[in-house]
């Protein structure tokens, strides 16, 4: 049963990663990167410390928490101990995965820390700030953000799939905490936090105006080579 999965995960894989182009190989690398999102990050921090320094101070130590255990976990532990070799890696397909910049990742790809930490911070930030608009923005960002790996050759579809439920669950278990330190009167005077439903639009358009930043940016440095 586990080999017949495994099958079909790589064929999968093969069939998603085939679909490329050199506009997407620009684009889908600079989604995957680190500096990529910071115009949306600087939003969150500010409608976390708008309304209460304390609120920001908790906010901060939430998201870390929800980055560190979902790499952690994914990284330091599942990998490790499941020992999937990725695509890139994998003796069989090698010769088949389309990469970029020559980046393959490290050896073991089971689970994907990338789809764990977006969607444990896209659970979480649903949880807190519980608007429809801003739900499917953040988890669309986090879908995209996953897919990325499978576009870069260094993940398959399972590994996504999985690191995304662990991150999930682990964004529900932060939130679930947080919930209880964000309703004690001394972290915020007994008042109300992110029920404006200002914070929850300012965030959503940011994500999608800074999706289509990188978009521009990906297009520029498209044309000029």
């Amino acid at each position: 049963m586990i080999e017949y999965l495994a099958n079909i995960d790589q064929q999968w894989f093969l069939t998603l990663n085939g679909i490329n182009s050199a506009f997407f190989d620009e684009l889908f690398w600079l989604i995957t990167g680190k500096f990529a999102w910071i115009p949306m990050i600087c939003v969150l921090l500010y409608c976390s410390f708008r309304h209460n320094w304390k609120v920001g101070v908790s906010m901060i130590v939430a998201v870390a928490l929800v980055i560190t255990l979902c790499d952690q976990i994914s990284s330091g532990i599942i990998k490790d101990a499941v020992c999937r070799l990725r695509p890139t890696h994998n003796p069989d397909i090698g010769g088949l995965v389309h990469v970029v910049n020559d980046y393959r990742g490290g050896q073991y790809g089971f689970v994907s820390s990338h789809a764990a930490n977006s969607f444990g911070v896209a659970v979480f930030l649903a949880m807190v700030f519980r608007r429809r608009l801003f739900t499917w923005v953040i988890l669309a960002w986090a879908l995209i953000l996953s897919y990325s790996r499978i576009y870069l050759g260094v993940h398959y579809p399972g590994d996504i799939v999985c690191g995304g439920l662990l991150g999930a669950a682990l964004g529900a278990l932060v939130y679930c905490m947080y919930k209880k330190v964000i309703k004690s009167k001394s972290v915020t005077n007994g008042k109300p936090v992110f029920t404006a439903k200002g914070d929850a639009e300012l965030l959503s358009y940011t994500t999608i105006g800074n999706l289509l930043l990188i978009i521009l940016i990906a297009i520029i440095i498209f044309m000029m080579k």
